[in-house]
Parts: structure tokens; C-alpha cells; sequence
């Protein structure tokens, strides 16, 4: 159990990184971001939610990260990609900021707390 929630904590890393470039061009480009980048940011927002229930899992099994500070790590991330849908304004280019920082968040805090998981 522990492998796959390693490897799914560096897909949440590589998806939310590949989210947040791709996020980046269309808004300088000032483009209206493809149907295809939502599935995108969902997935990377899904892999986020889908690591959160690994960890609970492995806690359920009595397994317990190196550092206390990886489950702050992971609560942060699963805020920092819930808020958009929360709080983000309805004019399209500032939305899509909001999606491309939560997608910055979410890559950077999944990779602190990978670091700090093992």
C-alpha cells in the first residue's frame, strides 16, 4: 500500500505541474482554455483526493509517516484544490488563475509532502 500511495503522490505532482503550464499558456496566450484542461485540473484534483484516502487507509493500518507534518501537507493541498471551485470569481481569466495557483499548490505541497512521507 505504501508503493501506490508513492506512486500516486508523484502522479499528483507530474498532473498538477503539467495543469498549472497548460493553465499558464492559455491565460498568456489569452485563450479560452479547452474543454480538454478542465478533465485536466479534475484529474490532477482527483489524484490529490485519491492520495488523501491512501493516507487515511495507511493510518487505518497503523502506518504513520516520518514527520507529523505531512498530514498538515495534505490538508493543505486538498484546500488549496477545492477553493477554486468555492471561491473564484466568475470573469474567466481571473478564474482560470485560480486554477492554475491551486494546481501550483497542490504540485508543491504534494511534493513536500512526499519528501517528508518516507
Amino acid at each position: 500500500m505504501t508503493e501506490v500511495h508513492n506512486l500516486v503522490g508523484a502522479l499528483v505532482i507530474a498532473v498538477n505541474i503539467f495543469a498549472a503550464a497548460v493553465g499558464f499558456i492559455f491565460f498568456i496566450r489569452r485563450r479560452e482554455p479547452f474543454r480538454l484542461y478542465l478533465h485536466l485540473v479534475v484529474l490532477g484534483q482527483v489524484a490529490v483526493i485519491g492520495q488523501a484516502v491512501l493516507g487515511l487507509l495507511l493510518l487505518a493500518g497503523d502506518y504513520r509517516a516520518v514527520e507529523k507534518m505531512h498530514y498538515v501537507y495534505g490538508g493543505i493541498a486538498l484546500a488549496a484544490i477545492i477553493s477554486p471551485w468555492m471561491y473564484a470569481p466568475r470573469d474567466t481569466r481571473k478564474r482560470l488563475l485560480w486554477f492554475i495557483g491551486a494546481s501550483v499548490v497542490a504540485a508543491g505541497i504534494g511534493a513536500r509532502a512526499y519528501v517528508t512521507g518516507s
